[in-house]
Order: structure tokens, then sequence, then C-alpha cells
């Protein structure tokens, strides 16, 4: 029988004359998955891997209910919804149900993309103007008018002149070295700023679309009063406030089901993705119910395969494991009972400069000079790799590269924190 080595050099030859060289792989040297069951993952070999890294099968990899709502409903019936049938009509309502008041309305997409074009859309509708704001460092999708906010893939620019960018809000690298409110004032006013040169530039301001904790930035902690007084400015102007959930959603921050819920600003439009079909591709906009009526009125939105009864069901089966596994309370006490044990890392190595983040989304920020805090990239994508090779997977995020990225399916255990934490510590004593 051939080894890995082999095999693995074998599906690479295949994927790169198939899929190009370019297509993103994790890790030096790429894991050939094969299986998937609760927080694990398993290769061709039989090797079982902790899962640290995957929020997508956010109830955990093939669980069985959703597995049985997706089977049964294959079989009875999958059409689009210009045919009336109920299952899209629940879920909507349960959905719904779920966000803060006034998000009434719904739209049932595949993709936390094309929620996040449909977002664009009903902002730049409603406002009659074109210009968006985002971070200098963030992912919202890769469809072409999303692209232009995936700052993280364009030096931390605007690739057209209908996007600006702004510093994302921090306090472990300080705008200015500024903290405190005065910091929250300076983060928010270069939201003003961007604002004020949109309407200088005849562009005019539709909205700001974030990440509603700051994903990919790193899961910086956030100046407190920074989303209060920098969505002020957005209404203020009279734009939206767009809050993508792709990430921070679905029980993930552990205190509350959305993350746009940890800061007190409720959006006008929430856009979901990644975990709310498990694996499934469902995506979805929760939106003010002037904001859809509206677009309702003047664009003709139909999707052929969002919101189909398979969609629906495997959604609603989402929503009934969140419950009945009380997975938003093990979310946040697992998280916790994770931090502390990562803290307690870093009293132990000075490589670790920073610990944060919401439940079972935690960043660990390294660094080689505490009080330069000096990025430490390469340390960061050696400690993956090498954690990956003992049986642990997570990835890394940042602008610099060197976060820590833990983001495991949500029936993470403290068991599986502790094994976590105890490799780790394994391998920061070989760093």
């Amino acid at each position: 029988m051939n080894g890995p080595v082999t095999d693995n050099a074998r599906l690479l030859e295949r994927r790169y004359r198939l899929l190009g060289a370019g297509a993103p792989l994790f890790y030096d040297e790429p894991v050939h998955i094969v299986k998937g069951e609760g927080v694990w993952l398993y290769d061709a070999d039989g090797k079982k891997y902790l899962d640290v890294y995957n929020n997508v099968p956010n109830v955990g990899h093939c669980h069985p209910h959703v597995v049985e709502a997706l089977y049964k409903q294959s079989q009875t019936l999958n059409v689009h919804t210009r045919y009336l049938h109920e299952l899209v009509l629940e879920y909507a309502e349960r959905l719904t149900g779920l966000h803060d008041d006034p998000l009434a309305m719904a739209f049932i997409v595949c993709t936390g993309s094309e929620a996040n074009e449909i977002a664009l859309r009903m902002a730049r509708r409603h406002t009659g103007k074109q210009g968006i704001i985002c971070t200098n460092h963030t992912y919202h999708g890769n469809t072409a008018a999303v692209d232009e906010l995936s700052s993280i893939f364009h030096n931390g620019k605007a690739p057209g002149p209908n996007v600006k960018t702004v510093p994302f809000p921090e306090t472990y690298r300080p705008l200015n070295g500024l903290a405190g409110e005065t910091l929250a004032d300076a983060c928010a006013g270069e939201v003003k700023q961007a604002i004020d040169e949109f309407e200088a530039e005849g562009i005019g301001f539709a909205g700001m679309l974030i990440c509603s904790i700051f994903a990919n930035e790193g899961l910086p902690d956030v100046p407190h009063g920074y989303m209060e007084k920098a969505m002020g400015h957005v209404r203020e102007a009279g734009g939206l406030y767009i809050a993508d959930e792709v990430q921070g959603g679905f029980a993930r921050t552990g205190k509350r089901m959305w993350g746009y819920q940890t800061s007190g600003v409720t959006p006008d439009i929430a856009t979901m993705g990644k975990p709310m079909g498990n694996g499934h591709p469902v995506g979805g906009v929760v939106a003010r119910a002037d904001l859809v009526n509206e677009f309702r009125e003047h664009v003709m939105y139909f999707n052929t395969f969002g919101g189909n009864p398979v969609q629906c069901a495997v959604g609603m089966a989402v929503l009934d494991v969140l419950e009945r596994e009380n997975l938003q309370e093990n979310a946040l006490t697992v998280g916790n009972y994770t931090m502390q044990g990562l803290w307690k890392l870093q009293d132990k190595y000075d490589l670790i400069g920073d610990v944060r983040g919401h439940g079972l989304f935690i960043g660990v920020e390294l660094v080689t000079d505490r009080e330069k805090k000096t990025a430490a990239a390469e340390e960061t994508r050696l400690i993956v790799n090498r954690m990956k090779d003992r049986g642990v997977l997570l990835s890394n995020i940042g602008v610099y590269g060197n976060v820590l990225k833990m983001r495991p399916p949500l029936p993470f255990s403290k068991d599986n924190a502790d094994l976590l934490l105890s490799t780790l510590d394994d391998v920061l004593a070989t760093v």
C-alpha cells in the first residue's frame, strides 16, 4: 500500500492539473481528510485530528440530526421558491425571531457572498448613493461586488472609487497610541472622514459593512463606545449599518446568538453564511421590513436554489441542535475555560503577546518582543504546522499573520480544550 507522502503527492499533482496551482491549501504538507465526526477529522491513513478551526460545521461535523433532516427532505421535495411551500416561511419566521427588532424580513440564499451582495444592493437602492465603508483588513466574499470590500487581498485598500477602508478599531496596537474614549473617538472619526470624502467626491455614502467581531482583523478588543460612535456617524449621514455575521453568528460568541449583540448596536441589515447549514450551502439576509419591501418593489430578485425545502430543513435542524444541546452556553463556558488556559500559557511563554476573543472564537497574538509588539509571523506559521503534525488543526489570521485562529465546532468540550492546551504547550516549548 502506498504511503501518505506518495498518495498526497499524487493528489497534489492532480489538483494542480485540474484546479490550478494557486488553489489554496492549508499547511506546508497538506492533509488528506476523508471523514468528519463531531469535533474530529480523520485523514486517509486513519489519523485523528482535533478540529479547532472550522466554524462551517457549527454543530459538529456530520451531525446526525442535520444529516437526517437533509436526507428526509431530499426524498420528499426540493424545488425553488416560485412555488409555495411552508418550510421557507417557517424557517424565515424562526430565523428572524432570533434577531433583534427591527430585523423582521429575510432572504434565503446559498452563500455569505450572495448575502453581502444583496445587502450592498439594498443599501445603495435605499440611499440612492454608492459609497460603502469597510475596514482595512477584512473579507466579505468573492463576487465582483464584495471583492471590492475584501481589503485583506488588496493591501488594506479598496480597488475602486465606491469603497473606502478605515483602520479597524483595536486596543492592542491602538491608532496613534491613543487609549480609552479618545481612542474610540479617533477610530470613529476615521469613519466620519470617509463619509465626508464620499460626499465631497459626489459618490455619496450608502453604508458601512463590517464583521461584527472583526474576525479577519484578528479579533481585536474594540475600544469601548466605538460602535455607538461610528454607527452614530453612519446613521447621521443617512447610511445603513450592515453586520456580517458569517463568522460571529449562530451562538459563536457564547454570550448572545449574534456578534452584533455584543456591541449593543443593532444593524439595519445582517448577513449570514457558512455555519447556517453546517456544511450545506445556506446563506441569508435579515433586514428591516421597509428595506426589504422597498428592494422587492424595485428589483426582481430571484435565487434558483435559495430557500429551497432541503436548505430550509437543514437550516431548521441546525437551529434545533443549537437549542437542544445548549451550544450557546457551551460556547461561553468552554470558551472561557480555554481562554483561562491560554492566559496561563501567556504567563509561561513570552511569545504570547495577547489572548482575546468571544466564546469559541479565540485569537492568540504571537510576538517576538512584547514591549515593541513585534509580530512573530514565521513562528506562528511554524506553530500551526507543528500543531497539525500533533493532531490539532488551527490556522492564523491578522494583518501580520501572527494571530493563532481558534474557531472549533460548538460541541467543543473542556476535554477537547485540555488537549488543545497541552499540545500547544508542548509545541511552544519547541519554538
